[in-house]
């Protein structure tokens, strides 16, 4: 009974976390770049607990940074067309991801 228990309990944790809005990729907004540059809208993200997935469907490569609600600061990373490249996550401190911005090409490593 114990092993039907925790096999259910695990089954519907994970398609929990899987239907949970913040799993989905989003586009980014203008109101979180603030004075930076916005993402296009074919760069999108997902955020994770984790990680934080960013997707290029653009015909280009851009250099991108995800931005934190608590500022906390990642260096830019170029994403090269139809690729992905991943940031670190919101964590479990309470942390969130505001958005996507370009990167000057003298911003970051």
């Amino acid at each position: 009974m114990k092993r039907f228990v925790r096999s259910t309990f695990v089954t519907c944790a994970t398609a929990l976390a899987l239907a949970t809005p913040a799993t989905v990729a989003h586009a980014e907004s203008q109101e979180s770049a603030g004075g930076q540059t916005p993402a296009p809208a074919c760069l999108t993200y997902s955020p994770g607990w984790r990680y934080t997935f960013v997707s290029n469907d653009c015909s280009t490569a851009h250099r991108v940074k995800v931005l934190y609600g608590d500022g906390m600061d990642v260096p830019c990373q170029e994403v090269a067309p139809r690729n992905w490249f991943t940031f670190p996550g919101y964590g479990t401190e309470g942390n969130t991801i505001k958005g996507m911005v370009l990167c000057d090409h003298a911003d970051g490593a």
